[in-house]
């Protein structure tokens, strides 16, 4: 038997994306930190852990070495939702085949894999299990999994779950894994654990796999957050819980002095946070118990930053569907919880909150602090062309009454064994295939871009962009947070830096913006055409006529008020 002290351990991160669950970076999810803490818990010192993405994998070759050395292998991936990635690419079937082949040690497999494996991390896709050629492959948690081989020499494990006073412990020791991580510390967020698990069966969805919510104590999470702090992560997501409102309760109905202590606890042991979002809220919790519920909105939108998005897992605003696949809110009851949720956290930095929701020529130019975003899921057992129309007449109905919505998640379903979506399969998705991406056009064309415009109208400020591609002689870039606009900045600028940006146009799912302030006399013909009210002619004569002393000395050449949106540096050298 090794001995723990010389026990060289790789953890190599696939990514994950769950109902519950963000990894793909900038996220990073709990299991590397948690398996890590655990292994360490176990005995195996810090210095002997060594962590790796996929993708530093695909981009560096000798880092196969340390998967091929390893003592334990530990891989830890799985995509129970299908998703479009800026940040990284979630690891390939074949891909995870070849790290147990080269391994020369013993390697353990986990994660949500555990559920099934397809073709590809797509929807309208079938998984089945698959151990992918691994010595071990985690039933259970595949923390307690690595705890319990580590500690039987590798020998094996009993398929278990862990228990919160072992994620207590776990999770403070396994905090060191950010540092190993590429995008650490600038663009890294640390997605949370508060509860898993939800007491609703819905037809498709694995998180009722984990069984009934079991929430972790306020004090716990506080002190995880206090520890990767400690470590250099600014930014945090409480993505890792089916409703975000029954935290600290019964598993459904809210409790609001929990959250006080949740976030309040997080907003003082980091101080100098940089973001602080959340993901899933049940829209049922809303309006089962709205009083409650608004004031845990309350609590949320007086400590969480600008942007944050509240997940509305309305899935099919299809009765026929809601019924067929267990779904636990009706359209009547989520267009009320939309309607709260903007009422209470609606609201914009600089602003009164009773005002909220705010948007038009009076709101501040930020984004809105908490609003709601809805996920759509279509190949459900009962789908009918009807449907598509059911959840356009929602979503039109939304817009209609002056509310507002984050984001709309059209996606296609995945089926994974234990769920009842397994007895149908991809079938209906298949077959509805021409269907839904006419559907998905129109959402976007008459509902997301008019959204997006009342959202984020030209002038809005999102601070700390954070430069990420190159396109078409364009920039893009991402804040962090939950689910982050796409900005597209005329010109290749340096990768990797943060900028200001004023929003200029808008696409579907993406707007355009300039770098704010703008300095009118180093600006380019793109960036200034870009801007609102200026066009070509007008941001030819800017560049004929500068330097400026200041913008106000622009509204004589050009007409156009440009004070929101620029500056006006003193050239180098000039007296």
């Amino acid at each position: 038997m090794t001995d723990l002290a010389d026990l060289d351990v790789t953890l190599v991160d696939g990514y994950v994306d769950e109902p519950a669950h963000f990894g793909v970076p900038p996220y990073i999810s709990t299991y590397p930190r948690y398996t890590a803490g655990a292994i360490v818990d176990a005995g195996v010192p810090t210095e002997n852990v060594t962590y790796h993405t996929i993708d530093e994998l695909r981009d560096d070759t000798h880092k196969w070495r340390d998967v091929e050395e390893a003592d334990l292998l530990v891989y830890l991936g799985g995509m129970t939702v299908p998703g479009k990635y800026v940040g990284g690419t979630p690891a390939e079937p074949d891909e995870v085949r070849k790290m147990a082949w080269t391994a020369d040690g013993t390697s353990l497999m986990g994660g949500p894999v555990k559920f099934g494996v397809g073709d590809e991390n797509a929807g309208a896709t079938e998984t089945e299990r698959d151990d992918l050629d691994f010595d071990f492959v985690a039933k259970g948690d595949v923390e307690a999994a690595a705890y319990d081989l580590v500690n039987t020499g590798l020998e094996g494990f009993d398929n278990r779950m862990r228990d919160n006073e072992e994620i207590d412990r776990w999770a403070a020791k396994g905090a060191f894994v950010v540092e190993q991580h590429p995008n650490h510390p600038d663009y890294l967020i640390a997605e949370l654990e508060t509860s898993r698990g939800c007491p609703y069966r819905c037809s498709f969805c694995t998180e009722p796999l984990y069984g009934n919510p079991s929430f972790r104590r306020p004090e716990s999470v506080v002190s995880e957050v206090e520890t990767l702090y400690d470590r250099g992560t600014r930014h945090f997501r409480l993505g890792r819980q089916a409703d975000i409102l029954a935290y600290g309760g019964d598993g459904e109905k809210p409790n609001p002095d929990a959250l006080r202590d949740l976030y309040g606890g997080i907003r003082e042991v980091a101080p100098d946070i940089g973001t602080l979002h959340l993901d899933n809220m049940n829209p049922i919790t809303v309006v089962e118990w709205p009083e409650l519920a608004r004031e845990g909105i309350r609590v949320i939108a007086e400590h969480n930053t600008p942007g944050d998005t509240a997940a509305f897992g309305l899935e099919s605003a299809d009765p026929l569907v809601q019924e067929e696949n267990n779904l636990n809110v009706t359209a009547e009851e989520c267009f009320e919880a939309v309607k709260i949720v903007n009422e209470e956290a609606g609201w914009r930095p600089g602003e009164d909150p009773a005002d909220a929701p705010t948007h038009g020529e009076d709101a501040a130019n930020r984004l809105p602090k908490l609003l709601p975003g809805i996920n759509l899921l279509h190949g459900l057992k009962g789908e009918r062309r009807e449907t598509f129309d059911h959840n356009k007449k929602f979503l039109k109905r939304v817009y209609d009454e002056g509310l507002m919505l984050r984001r709309v998640n059209i996606r296609q379903v995945m089926a994974f064994d234990g769920t009842e979506m397994s007895d149908v399969g991809a079938d209906i998705a298949k077959d509805h295939k021409k269907l839904f991406k006419q559907y998905k056009s129109e959402v976007r064309e008459q509902i997301d871009n008019p959204m997006l415009q009342r959202l984020a109208p030209a002038g809005t400020i999102l601070p700390n962009v954070h430069l990420e591609y190159h396109e078409d002689g364009k920039t893009f870039g991402r804040q962090l947070g939950t689910y982050p606009l796409l900005v597209g900045i005329p010109g290749e600028r340096e990768l990797g830096r943060t900028v200001d940006v004023a929003v200029v146009d808008h696409g579907y799912r993406s707007v355009t913006g300039v770098v704010h302030p703008l300095d009118v006399n180093s600006a380019t013909m793109d960036e200034l055409t870009a801007i609102p009210g200026l066009g070509k002619q007008r941001a030819g004569n800017i560049v004929v006529n500068r330097p400026y002393e200041s913008p106000a000395e622009l509204d004589a050449d050009v007409g156009v008020d440009l004070a929101e949106f620029t500056t006006a540096e003193r050239p180098e050298g000039a007296d």
